[in-house]
């Protein structure tokens, strides 16, 4: 049977995940995407030092679409999400309020919406994975995935995976749908097989030979060598190189974040914007990039020890509200030129 919207309003009261047991209307709500283990410490963390419980539902998915089926009487007052692609999507629907949060003019302009409605949490850079045996060089770009040399041995998730999409578009406010369409075609020539699998399988087809070089978050370089996810997956990592690329224009890093925005109809407003000063607190940020080994947002707070030994991280300038918006064009073009095929 068929949900009415009437019915979708009083759901989430229903699903609160409490951190404590307090009434929705005496706490601070959060609906997330991200995943409990990364945020619910940290959550517990605000609540024991400022005595503000936290009702957290968590969500694979379609949080935008909750939120608004629910209305005016939602009880979301904190969105976290877990990429720019969701939190664009959050604000163009007309979800999310000025946040009217002086703690986010610490952030880089890039790093938070202009119109004042998200903010960005952490980061993660999209970077090159190369065979530590068989490739030596130090300074690589985006565009250079698609030079010949790489033919038969580039590896790559599907193209139309958010984290390739969100790069594509990238390249494609930089370059233009032309130059894109040159720099895709390209790629698929190198390919060393079919786009598949995931970041960490890049890693592991390197090692077994099937190709020289591909593309990964940092984040996920941060859990092979870690051992959190085996040893089979350590080895994986510790037979590649990161490489911190650029575009050719010297742009920097392209970055995609988790972030947050406080919800239109947000019944404990104030509240939502306290936890979110303190999210942006340097030992808030710490303990929130450690998590999943991302980048925190605060300038002058370190990632974990394994993401700072790949160096420096130096951002592309252009901001990821651009980015977001040229994401669909982006998906497109994946289709267009037949990458995943």
């Amino acid at each position: 049977m068929s949900l009415t919207r009437r019915s979708l309003a009083v759901l989430p009261l229903a699903g609160l995940l409490p951190t404590h047991r307090v009434a929705a209307s005496q706490a601070v709500n959060v609906y997330t995407t991200r995943e409990p283990g990364l945020l619910q410490p940290v959550l517990q963390r605000f609540t024991a030092e400022t005595g503000v419980a936290v009702n957290t539902v968590f969500l694979r998915q379609g949080v935008a679409e909750r939120v608004e089926a629910e209305g005016a009487v939602s009880p979301a007052d904190l969105v976290i999400l877990a990429d720019i692609g969701e939190l664009a999507d959050f604000t163009r629907r007309g979800l999310a309020q000025p946040m009217a949060q002086p703690a986010t003019g610490v952030l880089p302009a890039g790093l938070r919406d202009a119109g004042d409605r998200w903010v960005a949490l952490t980061m993660r850079a999209r970077a090159i994975l190369v065979s530590r045996e068989r490739v030596r060089d130090q300074a690589l770009t985006y565009e250079g995935l698609a030079d010949p040399r790489w033919r038969g041995k580039l590896c790559i998730r599907s193209g139309q995976h958010p984290y390739n999409v969100a790069l594509i578009a990238a390249h494609l406010e930089h370059h233009g749908e032309a130059k894109a369409v040159e720099w895709l075609t390209g790629m698929k020539s190198n390919l060393a097989r079919k786009p598949a699998g995931g970041d960490r399988e890049v890693a592991r087809d390197i090692m077994g030979g099937l190709g020289d070089i591909g593309l990964s978050n940092t984040y996920y370089v941060g859990l092979m060598l870690s051992g959190r996810g085996g040893e089979q997956q350590q080895a994986w990592g510790q037979a590649v190189r990161v490489v911190l690329p650029s575009f050719t224009d010297g742009a920097g890093a392209h970055v995609n974040v988790s972030g947050a925005a406080i919800a239109r109809h947000a019944p404990n407003a104030a509240r939502a914007r306290q936890l979110l000063a303190w999210l942006l607190q340097p030992e808030a940020q710490r303990q929130l990039a450690e998590a999943n080994f991302e980048y925190p947002v605060r300038p002058g707070v370190e990632p974990h020890p394994l993401i700072a030994a790949l160096g420096p991280l130096r951002l592309d300038q252009i901001a990821l509200q651009k980015i977001a918006e040229r994401r669909a064009e982006a998906s497109l073009l994946v289709d267009r030129v037949a990458l995943d095929r």
